[in-house]
């Protein structure tokens, strides 16, 4: 298979990214559809907002992006390019994409489990 799993990836990112530019997913009755939890909780996930905040970033408004959802700003897009860039090498290799360290993962775990908290308890 080579590396056709991760472009495929990539260009799907592209093309989503595409889409995004032409749709506000900030507008009533976008066919974006909500996160689940927040949907049936009002509780916000880490990961809430991260919608609003690529559609921010495609328009390059950094600073909505920022408010939308800080977290995954500065530490989520930069990990799941990592992430791509770790299943990219080994697919180009030919070989299975190494497990994530725990001491990547116990952190990522620890600062999503806090922002979820500080997010609805204190923003």
């Amino acid at each position: 298979m080579g590396v056709r799993g991760p472009v495929g990836v990539a260009a799907g990112a592209v093309v989503a990214a595409g889409v995004m530019f032409f749709s506000d997913p900030n507008k009533p009755g976008s066919w974006w559809p909500p996160c689940p939890l927040f949907a049936l909780t009002g509780i916000q996930c880490p990961a809430c907002g991260s919608t609003r905040m690529v559609h921010a970033l495609v328009h390059g408004d950094l600073a909505a992006a920022w408010q939308l959802n800080a977290v995954m700003l500065v530490a989520g897009l930069p990990l799941l390019a990592w992430l791509w860039v770790r299943w990219f090498r080994a697919a180009r290799r030919g070989e299975a994409v190494p497990p994530v360290s725990p001491r990547v993962g116990k952190p990522v775990v620890a600062v999503a489990v806090v922002w979820m908290v500080v997010r609805n308890l204190v923003l």
